[in-house]
């Protein structure tokens, strides 16, 4: 008698077609009967889960199970399943490389490449030959001229590249590397980890901030086939430290008969100090150093799509091209579009001003100022009693876990909300159409000119007002 009440409920839950009639007699959006029926189900087990969840009547006091209620819930998942859930969202942190918000932005060649490369291309074919071709063509010869690498091929991000030359290289036998390499980047991407699932085997040498080449030497023995050196791009260990530079190991290499394979990362392939950023190693700096192989990230300071570049000696990548795992691991073809497009702007344009990431990364601070002030004085002229507006000193960053210790001077638009909570609308903000994601900073949310496009401060402004 006691759970009469969950029966009551349980009675009073629609039957499927009398709710999906319910949805058809709002004479609202037209969905397809299947994926109408399948939706109001859903709904229905909801709340057949929540009855049965509940300790008592009182919990639920809000329930809603008439047909009408259902076919609106039903209405309402289906508009938002017909939504795109990858929305365009302008970036105001400030922070260039920002990974939850899709890394670099591509610069205007690579979105046309792309769009053309969307269709029918040649993308496996050699047109003059009229025979079969290779994906990686399209690309490798861009890289060796821009890298002095001997040969090269792409995979769909960094990590695959590393553990596609792993298991080309030393599967079943044993890696050197220094314990002070052994890095985590975002999403548990650990350099142990993938080692593991490459079949190769990891041997430590060092301590976490001190390793020296006699390390090295003493660690390899008839079970050994590579050293491996990773560039702590995401953090540094500073203080009493040591390391051995990659052109020691590469010496060491070449004297044992052992190839030197480095994970570079973030992959620079210009010289930015001049900029007031930190000192990064450049790609054809490592490879002029002897590195006998070479993998790096597109879609980083490269500022191009996501990829796994992996560089080097001709005799190493003909090897890892034969790799069965390449075949799971290569890049489509609007992929290799963009990094193209990237490559030949490095070859023959001006990278610095037409490169998203690198216009953003040497942005003159005299423009940052200008470009805040112009758009604090417009919402201050727009919305005067809605906003608090103020122009700021501070910092933009790289993100991406690139250039870890880069705090880049900039100017902000900070702003405060004088009839809304902060928490509110910054998430009225973030939900918005399009979305606008600033930086939250002790009740202030600071939008930063360095990562917004002048076209989109119209936008930001329409945002906000």
């Amino acid at each position: 008698m006691a759970e009469n009440w969950r029966q009551e409920y349980l009675r009073a839950l629609p039957g499927v077609d009398v709710a999906v009639a319910a949805a058809r007699q709002t004479g609202g959006e037209y969905f397809p009967h299947a994926l109408l029926v399948r939706a109001v189900q859903e709904i229905v087990d909801s709340l057949r889960r929540q009855i049965l969840r509940a300790a008592n009547r009182d919990e639920l006091v809000e329930f809603q199970s008439s047909p009408e209620a259902v076919a609106c819930a039903a209405l309402a998942r289906l508009r938002q399943l017909k939504q795109p859930s990858l929305q365009r969202v302008i970036n105001a942190t400030g922070t260039v490389l920002h990974t939850n918000l899709g890394r670099a932005r591509l610069a205007g060649a690579a979105k046309e490449a792309m769009q053309r490369a969307a269709g029918y291309c040649n993308l496996e074919m050699d047109l003059p030959a009229g025979r079969r071709g290779q994906r990686h063509t399209h690309v490798e010869r861009l890289l060796t001229a821009l890298t002095g690498a001997e040969a090269a091929c792409v995979v769909n991000n960094n990590a695959a590249a590393v553990m596609l030359a792993l298991n080309t290289l030393a599967a079943g036998k044993k890696v050197i590397v220094s314990r002070g390499e052994l890095v985590e980047i975002g999403g548990s991407f650990r350099i142990p980890e993938v080692m593991a699932a490459s079949g190769a085997r990891l041997v430590e040498v060092g301590t976490t901030n001190k390793t020296h080449y006699g390390d090295y030497e003493q660690a390899v023995d008839e079970e050994t086939a590579l050293l491996l050196k990773v560039h702590t791009s995401n953090y540094r260990v500073v203080g009493f430290t040591a390391a051995v530079e990659v052109d020691e190991l590469a010496v060491l290499g070449r004297s044992l008969g052992l190839p030197v394979m480095e994970d570079l990362g973030s992959g620079l392939l210009v010289d930015l100090s001049a900029f007031g950023l930190e000192r990064e190693p450049l790609v054809a700096e490592r490879i002029a150093a002897g590195v006998d192989v070479l993998t790096l990230s597109g879609d980083k300071l490269l500022g191009g799509p996501q990829a796994g570049i992996i560089l080097g000696r001709r005799v190493f990548l003909e090897r890892i091209k034969k790799n069965q795992l390449l075949r799971a691991l290569r890049p489509d073809k609007v992929t290799l579009a963009a990094l193209e497009a990237t490559l030949q702007i490095y070859l023959f344009g001006e990278p610095l001003r037409d490169i998203p990431v690198l216009a953003m990364l040497t942005m003159p601070l005299a423009t940052l100022k200008r470009r805040a002030e112009r758009l604090a004085s417009v919402l201050r002229e727009k919305a005067p009693g809605n906003l608090t507006v103020a122009v700021r000193e501070d910092y933009s960053f790289v993100g991406g876990g690139a250039m870890p210790l880069t705090r880049l001077p900039t100017f902000v638009v900070a702003l405060r909300h004088k009839k809304m909570p902060q928490a509110e609308w910054v998430q009225k903000l973030r939900t918005g159409t399009p979305s606008l994601v600033g930086r939250v900073q002790a009740d202030w949310l600071l939008l930063d000119p360095r990562t917004i496009e002048e076209a989109e401060e119209e936008e930001v402004v329409t945002c906000l007002t």
